[in-house]
Order: structure tokens, then sequence, then C-alpha cells
């Protein structure tokens, strides 16, 4: 049976990809299987991955239970890949969306499947093989010992993790890094932007999955709903792993997209966490922090216009911008570190 790209050859049983490399597939599974004690689940997001999805799904380690293959709409052989390896093993499941609804939403059809299926804790590997196996249980031991309840792959953590990642690439995910460290109030988290993560299913029960954003950006919403729902996260340092795979990410509108997202994210966070759930007047400190910051930045440009425009001193009303602005970054250093205080502070989940 041919496939572009992939053949599935019965006198061997060896997927051939493109590149002339063979790759075994997976093992076909007569049994649960379990790590630890707990069902594992795998979703793997996939659009248009002809190339690397029969790879991706032939190093699922074996002690995954089951695996989604969401299929985002692609246009390429991407599906018939998937039809054809899930023919001989019973625990990989297709799932095809009719229409493309981003990564995000592939991620949490895959994610409520494992929730109907029983799965105790889900992984994320994208479709590309960017991901290493090897880390998996990484990501797995600390919420099967009750230290957190998400896990994510961190490749920013020093230079021999980051090899193989390019400059623009580490300067966009270090910026979103410290936007998304200031919206989800998880101020130790690094790296969000990776999508090698791991999830239990109580988080996943408390969540609304259907108001996660469904694309690019998914990851930096969850976490501040995780936040929010007063769970922990812990980073896995992993190095970076590229090569075939086509990054579907625009960086240009990306960073703006995101970066507005978060915006909302943030005073979301502020709303619910700390006036509606319970209440920190961080909150205040927040709010004066940035009418003083805007307040400031109206009054200096307002200086420039007084001293060349209206060719007065501009003394005064710069030194009165200038205290207006101190204020203001105090009040909104105060607030920070009244938030880093409420990320260590422990709750329920963890007693």
């Amino acid at each position: 049976m041919g496939v572009e790209g992939i053949m599935i050859l019965a006198e061997n049983d060896e997927i051939i990809v493109r590149t002339g490399t063979t790759v075994p597939p997976p093992i076909p599974k007569d049994r649960e299987s379990t790590y630890r004690g707990k069902r594992i689940a795998v979703v793997v997001p996939a659009y248009n991955e002809e190339l690397l999805i029969g790879e991706t799904l032939a190093k699922i380690p074996g002690f995954v239970a089951r695996v989604y293959a969401v299929n985002d709409c692609s246009t390429d052989q991407t599906q018939k890949i998937i039809d054809s390896i899930a023919l001989r093993n019973n625990f990989l499941v297709p799932i095809q969306h009719e229409v493309n609804m981003g990564v995000g939403a592939a991620i949490v059809t895959g994610y409520k499947k494992a929730l109907e299926d029983g799965m105790d804790i889900i992984a994320v590997m994208a479709g590309d093989d960017q991901m290493d196996p090897a880390f998996l249980p990484d990501l797995l031991d600390p919420i099967v010992d009750n230290k957190c309840d998400y896990t994510m792959g961190n490749r920013l953590i020093g230079t021999p993790y980051q090899k193989g990642m390019s400059t623009w690439r580490f300067i966009g995910n270090s910026t979103l890094t410290m936007l998304t460290k200031i919206a989800s109030g998880y101020w130790q988290m690094m790296d969000p932007q990776n999508g090698y993560t791991a999830i239990s299913r109580r988080s996943l029960e408390r969540i609304n999955l259907d108001n996660v954003y469904p694309r690019y950006g998914y990851c930096n919403d969850l976490l501040v709903k995780l936040n929010v729902n007063g769970f922990r996260v812990i980073n896995v340092p992993h190095p970076a792993r590229y090569g075939m795979e086509r990054s579907g990410i625009k960086y240009s509108t990306y960073i703006l997209k995101v970066s507005k997202l978060l915006l909302w994210d943030f005073l979301w966070r502020l709303k619910m966490k700390y006036l509606v759930l319970s209440f920190h007047p961080l909150v205040f400190f927040y709010l004066a922090g940035a009418v003083f910051f805007i307040i400031s930045v109206f009054g200096g440009l307002y200086s420039l216009y007084y001293k060349f425009v209206q060719h007065q001193p501009i003394f005064v009303p710069l030194v009165l911008s200038l205290i207006i602005f101190g204020i203001g970054s105090q009040a909104l250093f105060f607030a920070m570190f009244f938030d880093m205080q409420q990320e260590k502070n422990g709750n329920g989940w963890y007693a």
C-alpha cells in the first residue's frame, strides 16, 4: 500500500520515510499499558506533517496507553498515514477535524477524548518529531509524585539546551516568556512556547477547555487558567531539537497576537484570582501603577511640547513627570512582588 512520501511494506513491516531512513512502526498492543500505575495518553496534533508523522508515532514509548493523533484538516497525506498505522496498532486513535481549527483546538480535542477514556496524565508531542520521547518520563514523574499538575519543557535553561535554536527564535521566545510570566503569575516558569507538556486529569477537569485559545498561544492561555485554579507548574529541561520540521509560526504577527492575548489574560487573572475567588490588594497596586505610568508618559510628552513649542522652561513639568513615573514604577514593582509571593503559597491540591 503506497502513500506519497511514505510506504508501509508488508514484507518486513517497516515505515519508509521520504528521507530514505527506515523507522520501525509502533509495536501492536494487546493490553493496557501503565507508567508507575498511571494510564498515560499522548496527544499528537498534526497539520500537513506527512514527512514526519510516521516517525513521531513510531517513537512514542511503549508505556503509553493511548495516542490521539489529531489531524487538523491537513491538505497532504497526513490522514492516510495515520490511518495506515492505526490499522495495526490498537492504541492509536485517529481523529480528524473537518475544518482547520488551530493547534490549540486540536490539542483540546485530544484532551477531551483522553478524559472520556479515563486517562490519568495526558502529554502533548507535536507531529513534527521535534520532541524527544526519551524525556517523556521526566515530564510525567513530577505529576505522578504529586509535586505539580502541569509540566512543560524548557529549552532556554542554558546554551547546550538551546543548540539548534535560531537567534530570532530565541529572542522571540525570551520576550514572550517575560510577558507570560506577568500574565500568568508563574514567575519561575520558562519557555512557555514549548509545546512538550504533560497535564493531570484533575486539572483538565477543572478548566473550561472550550475557552482555551484555539491557535498558537494556547500554551500561554492555558497557563493563566491553571494559575487561577491554583495548580502548580514545573519546568523540565531538555535540549532543543530541530530538523526537517516546518514551523507554522509567522513571528512578525505571532508576537503581536499573543501579546494582545496575554494582556486580556492578565486582566482576567487579576479579576478572577484577586477579586472574585479571593482578595488581595495587589490589584490596586497594579491599577495605581498603570494609571501613574500613563500619566507620566503624557506628562513627558507635554514637557517636550512645553519646551520646544511654547518655548518655556522644561524643568518643572519634567520633574513632575519623573516623580509620577517613579511612583507608578514603585507601585508596579510592589504588585509584582506580592504576585510572586502568592506563587509560593501552597493550596489544597498539594496538602
